[in-house]
């Protein structure tokens, strides 16, 4: 999605400045961006490439299924703070940020949910719990205007996790979907997931707080 996010932006005009914790920077310049050696663990190199920006997107979290839990609440929520601080020193005016529908996961079927289910950071499963948390962070923000998307399963060129592991699935005769086939679930192709993140960063309503309940970290 990062990718294809870049190239939009850049198609529409704008300068690009992009975080790159690798060699993959190269990816990035060959895309039109800025390349900017960094990681959301470390503040310097967040407030270095966000300084004179006016908008950010942040879209990295931890989205392997190993690592326990403080792994996960390090990567995603102490993340997450990391950044919302150095935008609001670097002078950012919006950061867009890219949520999940397991921010709402209990144990139960999600149906028919909006954006008025409440958030799940006491989740059993680490990366909803963790997203929970790191969502919350950024709706509380103060000091610069933040929107939340959850875009679902997003699929499309350039998937390098979901796609590739289901057609492995699929040919290796593993696939298997719940409810023999007829339990329906949302999927986000990357394009509409693109054009919903520029949506929010030109016309998207900043969210509310929601001071009545607060992220707590793992024991």
């Amino acid at each position: 999605m990062g990718g294809s996010l870049v190239t939009r932006l850049i198609k529409d005009g704008h300068t690009v400045r992009a975080l790159a914790r690798s060699d993959a920077s190269a990816a990035a310049e060959a895309l039109g961006a800025a390349p900017v050696r960094g990681d959301i663990g470390d503040p310097t190199s967040l407030r270095e490439a966000m300084t004179g920006c006016e908008l950010a997107f942040h879209a990295a979290a931890r989205t392997t299924r190993g690592g326990d839990r403080v792994r996960f609440w390090a990567d995603d929520v102490q993340g997450t703070a990391n950044v919302l601080r150095c935008a609001r020193e670097a002078g950012v005016r919006r950061l867009v940020h890219v949520g999940t529908e397991a921010a709402l996961m209990d144990g139960r079927p999600l149906v028919g949910v909006d954006e008025t289910a409440p958030l799940r950071p006491g989740s059993r499963a680490h990366y909803a719990a963790s997203k929970a948390a790191a969502e919350r962070l950024v709706r509380d923000a103060g000091g610069l205007e933040t929107v939340v998307l959850r875009p679902r399963f997003v699929w499309g060129a350039g998937d390098t996790t979901v796609l590739p592991e289901l057609v492995a699935m699929v040919r290796g005769g593993r696939f298997a979907w719940i409810g023999g086939g007829r339990h329906r679930t949302d999927t986000t192709h990357v394009d509409n997931a693109v054009e919903g993140l520029v949506l929010a960063a030109e016309r998207g309503r900043p969210g509310e707080g929601m001071a009545e309940l607060r992220a707590q970290a793992p024991e």
